[in-house]
């Protein structure tokens, strides 16, 4: 069998460039995305690793206004409590920060895990039942890179109330949301985070976080 072509010289940097050029979006067009490419990145976020070839990942569109709105409250609401947690300066930034784009994404999907899934038969879960929602993560940064190959912005919204979100979207009990993303093309375009450049937070480097032993 011959040599795929992404192990070539050539292609590793340009895998470098698409994990250091994505970014988690909160500005979207209104511009809708056709469904047909919707579906491709999804079939290409299930090429994911899981554990014990299990793929619980379960991806719900969230099309009705009335369970975006929904979304929308949830996030209001979790986003003011968590502004109260911050003080001085913190609390400043943090209020001018843009957590979201629930306005304007054309493309909601809620993530989730589903624990007690059979496929995989368990394997790898006995002394790591975690690893489920672990392996949803990867199908969530799979999306993530697709989409942005594709020109298409993805923006992961994490300040929800995750049981009410699975409330509003009426899920099978025991279902783990794991991610809610908006998807769009993007306004702009930046290589460095949008939290690095107003002044959150900056990379961190190899030597602050790997640790020998």
């Amino acid at each position: 069998m011959m040599e795929p072509g992404f192990t070539t010289p050539e292609f590793f940097p340009a895998l470098v460039e698409l994990l250091r050029w994505r970014r988690d979006v909160r500005r979207f067009l209104r511009d809708e995305i056709a469904e047909d490419e919707v579906l491709e990145l999804l079939r290409v976020a299930q090429f994911a690793p899981s554990v014990g070839l299990s793929q619980p990942w379960r991806f719900v569109r969230v099309r009705s206004a009335a369970a975006r709105a929904a979304a929308r409250e949830n996030f209001e609401r979790c986003n003011a409590e968590a502004l109260d947690g911050y003080a001085g300066e913190d609390a400043a930034l943090y209020a001018k920060l843009k957590l979201s784009g629930l306005d304007d994404a054309p493309v909601q999907l809620a993530v989730f895990c589903d624990p007690e899934c059979t496929t995989g038969r368990g394997l790898g879960r006995r002394t790591m039942p975690e690893a489920a929602e672990y392996s949803v993560v990867t199908a969530v940064h799979t999306l993530w890179l697709a989409a942005r190959a594709r020109g298409i912005g993805m923006g992961w919204v994490s300040i929800l109330d995750p049981q009410a979100i699975a409330v509003t979207l009426s899920v099978p009990e025991g279902w783990r949301l794991v991610a809610y993303l908006c998807l769009g093309r993007p306004v702009e375009a930046h290589l460095d985070p949008e939290l690095e450049r107003l002044g959150w937070e900056q990379r961190q480097k190899l030597e602050d976080v790997l640790i020998e032993r």
